[in-house]
């Protein structure tokens, strides 16, 4: 299974911030988000920025207490000419609080799961710029491409997300939807090592990694398959769907984030 390397993924954030500002001040600011319908290009500018000012803040100050989270968001720029410089210094900002050692140091981490809350918010970031960066990229038509090994990773973290202790309290809908009975699915990556396999058990949604058989087989690059299970490609733009489609499909339908 691909690990996701630190240095790399600071230096992501910071690579895909920057082309994600080029796309929007390509786009410009009242444009449309076709993959993220509720947004302009202003929004999106304004919430990668505010959040990575955001989690930056907690990692610089240690917060441990939920309630002792920041308040307060940055205020982006009125002139789209002066985005690339704030998130450039947003992107920055994060990446370089994301040291190797706040790894160590108590951070609060909102899924609840067995990270570290700084390596929780480093992988987060990392996100935040990949997929906002492809919905800048495709409401500019730009192309953009993704190292495999970080596409890789980031599919890992979706699906940690997806079945951590706090994915049903903050998306208790999907939590419910994606429970089952014993299907399974496999995600199957063709330009790395990687394969992700779900179960969907009455209790909850499991995943682990490597092959198995499964009900349905969905296939291709690592970075299709990313975009794919976040919500910004089809399914029938995978290169082989093996087995159940509707299964698959269901599963896609019902794992969206809050800012989608």
């Amino acid at each position: 299974m691909t690990e996701l390397n630190a240095d790399l993924a600071r230096r992501a954030i910071v690579d895909h911030t920057r082309l994600l500002a080029e796309s929007a001040l390509a786009a410009g600011p009242d444009a449309a988000v076709p993959t993220a319908p509720k947004w302009t290009v202003a929004d999106l500018v304004a919430h990668v920025g505010q959040t990575q000012h955001w989690v930056a803040e907690i990692i610089e100050r240690r917060v441990t207490d939920p309630a002792q989270l920041p308040t307060e968001m940055a205020t982006p720029p009125a002139d789209p000419r002066e985005w690339p410089a704030w998130l450039s210094e947003s992107a920055q900002r994060v990446a370089g609080a994301c040291s190797d050692d706040a790894f160590d140091a108590p951070v609060f981490n909102a899924s609840g799961d067995a990270r570290s809350g700084t390596q929780f918010w480093m992988t987060s970031m990392l996100n935040e710029a990949v997929i906002h960066g492809f919905d800048a990229a495709n409401a500019a038509n730009h192309p953009l491409t993704v190292d495999p090994g970080v596409a890789a990773a980031l599919i890992t973290n979706h699906l940690t997300m997806l079945t951590s202790p706090t994915w049903e309290m903050q998306r208790s809908e999907s939590a419910h939807a994606i429970r089952g009975t014993g299907q399974t699915l496999q995600w199957l990556a063709t330009d790395t090592s990687d394969a992700w396999s779900v179960e969907r058990r009455p209790d909850g949604a499991t995943w682990q990694p490597g092959t198995r058989e499964a009900d349905v087989t969905v296939t291709g690059p690592a970075q299709s398959l990313l975009f794919l299970l976040t919500r910004r490609l089809p399914l029938a733009d995978c290169e082989t769907v093996d087995g159940d489609t509707a299964l698959a499909q269901h599963w896609l339908d019902n794992t969206a984030h809050a800012s989608d």
